[in-house]
């Protein structure tokens, strides 16, 4: 019920947020419904609040009947259940209202991060409990990928997690600049690994068979498949930020895992599809079995095009552009989204002990969700393929062809309006499953409970060791038997790749070499920063120059791994809907950036940015400046010793000189106001290196990473 909540829920978000893209009114004029702050809300209700019911939903059903005992204990499920709808009901109250870390993925703060852990070791003391007790000596292979799951999203969760509480709702990260960016999306690719992928592979290896009403294709290639995956994937992180400050070596490893995850994850495709051969009139006729194809072939078409887009040279073209929302959007709705459906159809008459309400109404669903698919999917990917076109078009003059980033998005509207369209069709079929469940539910009675139909397991002690271990040859038999030593060579397998990649990072200084010039924040700096983060402005904009002739053209220097030494967070973004903004510093005057923000068309004319007014009537929050500078001063950012005691007076001498600029432009404005802060952090972006023009231009023509016409 939770599952079909949420799902709705999320998706319903993820709609008004595609036409707020199309249409600014969408964003409806208030603080807490920009798409800056509603987007990390939508992905957060559909990955943790739709898939992660979803996960829970297959693991507590299946894991008692592989294991062929009740669960460990009623109460930490309990808890396990209400504790996480907590957490996500934490999610969405706090970002509407602002408060992010401005992690993708990764965006709830510290308070709520400590429950996430606390309710996820509940889950793994139940799980393992289960485990412990269970009367079916062997462990078979969804319940790997569940073990796997279990502790890497643990080990995901706590490292990235690594902030200092600043006040109630905020924190700084542990990490800054470019170790912060490897960390992250050292995360927020293995959240996708780990969260999105194997525990849905745990769910396919158990229901697809049921489904099928067949043994799984091959048990040896399961195995491949598990060690395999769970080894690789978890180094392939870096190329999420290829071409960035990152140090080379590490790009080079993220690709080079990259294209290898190919092969285990095919092996995983392989092995479901094959599971079906035989089958192919029954798929014809039931909605659960055409779910599952779409899902498992939306799986293996995402894991082919991930390993094709880290590669250098698409990824130039793709990285930053809808492109990427397309890829990740197919193995959402179609792998997590179509297998969560096909889980819910099967499951649910199981339930309540009667027949689906309606098979037509369920193919009715498959088809409005495939439609939805494509529709949302194709137009981002010809707005993907746009926008990387665009972006490094030159003329026969060798200027770029479209100088003006707003062009690039004018030219991709009408895909947002089709995206959005998508979106509707895909929510339609979603309600009327609802409508079939809750039918089938009323004509049925719940099964509440169901007795286990085993003999006590017998102690591992009192068996032939002989036996036991290799009684069909297989030596893996050994540690299937064993969930102690597979968790811990499980963790050992996802350890190693994470490892090699950020402690030479964190550990060797030339991997982030310092830039003299580069000094913190400023405190009203700091505080426009804050501002920035909590307006979701890094879901839209960049702050990472490429060394491409096009990107340096068009924003000025490349960004340099020094610059950005006293970032914490990062805010490089992943997504660019408007220019980026690492250089932007100094590049407008202050009236500028107080009419963008008070009406973007009036300096923009068609910009699709929503206007900012509260900037302009809100007052600055000095409340919890000084323990900013604390904070960050235990990080040893080189402010000088007593620094909080009058870091409040020093910004507002800033503000007074930014308002006094504003009026010799004519705009009245008070120094105390949010927006004064804003202006001060945008005005600082890239100004810490100054490039020689003669040197710059040098670099752009010697410049060979695109090939311009």
């Amino acid at each position: 019920m939770a599952t079909v909540f949420w799902g709705v829920a999320g998706m319903l978000i993820g709609v008004i947020i595609a036409f707020q893209l199309a249409r600014p009114e969408v964003n409806m004029g208030t603080p807490y419904t920009t798409f800056g702050r509603v987007r990390p809300l939508h992905t957060n209700a559909v990955i943790f609040a739709f898939v992660g019911n979803g996960i829970f939903m297959g693991v507590y059903y299946s894991l008692q009947r592989l294991c062929k005992t009740r669960m460990y204990s009623d109460v930490l499920s309990k808890i396990h259940f209400w504790g996480w709808q907590l957490v996500i009901l934490s999610a969405l109250v706090s970002l509407p209202l602002g408060l992010t870390t401005s992690k993708e993925y990764a965006e709830l703060e510290w308070p709520i991060d400590i429950l996430i852990t606390v309710i996820w070791v509940v889950f793994g003391w139940n799980m393992f409990g289960t485990i412990a007790r269970r009367r079916e000596r062997h462990l078979y292979v969804a319940i790997w990928f569940y073990i796997a799951t279990l502790l890497t999203v643990a080990v995901l969760h706590i490292v990235n997690s690594m902030e200092v509480p600043v006040s109630f709702m905020k924190s700084y990260s542990a990490y800054a600049g470019v170790q912060d960016a490897l960390v992250q999306w050292w995360y927020g690719h293995n959240a996708v690994a780990f969260f999105l992928t194997t525990p849905y592979l745990g769910l396919m290896y158990y229901f697809l068979p049921k489904a099928a009403n067949r043994p799984v294709y091959s048990y040896r290639l399961s195995i491949i498949h598990f060690w395999s995956l769970i080894f690789i994937y978890i180094w392939a992180g870096p190329h999420h930020l290829l071409y960035t400050a990152l140090p080379d070596w590490a790009q080079s490893l993220g690709v080079v895992f990259s294209i290898m995850l190919i092969a285990p994850s095919w092996g995983g495709m392989i092995n479901g599809l094959l599971t079906l051969r035989g089958t192919w009139d029954k798929v014809r006729e039931e909605p659960v079995l055409k779910f599952m194809v779409v899902a498992i072939t939306a799986y293996g078409m995402a894991t082919f095009e991930g390993p094709m887009l880290s590669l250098k040279n698409v990824n130039a073209i793709a990285h930053f552009t809808d492109w990427i929302v397309a890829h990740v959007h197919v193995g959402a709705l179609g792998w997590n989204g179509f297998l969560t459906f096909a889980v819910l159809y099967w499951l649910w008459p199981r339930l309540y002990k009667t027949e689906l309400y309606s098979k037509k109404l369920a193919n009715t669903h498959f088809w409005l969700g495939t439609l939805g698919i494509l529709f949302y999917a194709l137009p981002m990917y010809w707005a993907g393929f746009t926008q990387g076109l665009m972006w490094k078009q030159f003329n026969n003059e060798g200027l770029l062809q479209y100088p003006n980033f707003l062009e690039t998005v004018l030219q991709i509207v009408p895909m947002y309006y089709l995206r959005g369209i998508g979106g509707v069709l895909y929510l339609s079929g979603v309600l009327l499953m609802v409508f079939n469940l809750v039918k089938t539910a009323k004509s049925g009675q719940l099964l509440s409970n169901e007795k286990a139909q085993a003999a006590p397991l017998t102690p591992l002690y009192l068996t032939n060791n002989a036996a036991d271990q290799h009684t069909d040859g297989y030596w893996h038999r050994w540690i299937e038997r064993r969930p102690t030593q597979m968790a811990i060579w499980a963790t050992v397998a996802i350890a190693i790749g994470g490892a090699i990649e950020m402690i030479p990072t964190f550990l060797v200084k030339s991997n982030v070499p310092t830039i003299a010039s580069v000094k913190p924040y400023t405190a009203l700096e700091l505080e426009g920063r804050d501002i920035y983060i909590r307006e979701g402005c890094s879901n839209c904009h960049t702050q990472m120059v490429r060394p491409f002739r096009s990107e340096t053209e068009r924003y000025g220097e490349y960004s340099k791994a020094g610059e950005f030494v006293y970032d914490r967070p990062f805010l490089w973004g992943s997504k660019r809907t408007g220019p980026d903004l690492h250089r932007v510093g100094q590049k407008y005057p202050h009236s500028w950036h107080y009419n963008h923000m008070m009406d973007p068309t009036s300096m923009s004319p068609g910009s699709i940015m929503p206007p900012y007014p509260w900037l302009l009537e809100d007052d600055i929050d000095y409340s919890h400046t000084a323990d900013k500078i604390r904070v960050l001063r235990k990080f040893d950012t080189p402010y000088p010793a007593g620094f909080e005691d009058v870091a409040v007076a020093d910004a507002r001498k800033q503000a007074d000189g930014i308002a006094r600029e504003l009026k010799k432009e004519e705009i009245e404005v008070k120094s105390d106001k949010e927006i004064v802060a804003l202006i001060a952090y945008l005005q600082r972006l890239g100004t810490d290196i100054k490039v020689n023009p003669q040197q710059a231009a040098a670099s752009a023509q010697s410049n060979a990473a695109e090939i311009s016409h």
